[in-house]
């Protein structure tokens, strides 16, 4: 499963992620821009250290799970 993760910076430093499964793709880079400047500049998302006051990265992850069949 690809996950888009958007990470801020808050008020006491610390760095806040917020993920999205699915993302579509390929990835806009000035889209992600823009949604990140909005959630900042409209206060859209709250955290236990403050309100979002910059972005800090986004990134693409992706995770595999492999179940093992115990005998």
């Amino acid at each position: 499963m690809r996950r888009l993760e958007l990470k801020f910076t808050n008020q006491e430093g610390k760095v806040v992620t917020y993920s999205l499964d699915q993302p579509i793709e390929p990835v806009d880079t000035n889209a992600i821009n823009e949604a990140m400047d909005t959630i900042i500049g409209e206060n859209a998302f709250s955290s236990s250290g403050g309100d979002l006051i910059e972005k800090h990265s986004a990134r693409i992850v992706e995770r595999t799970v492999e179940d093992i069949e115990l005998g």
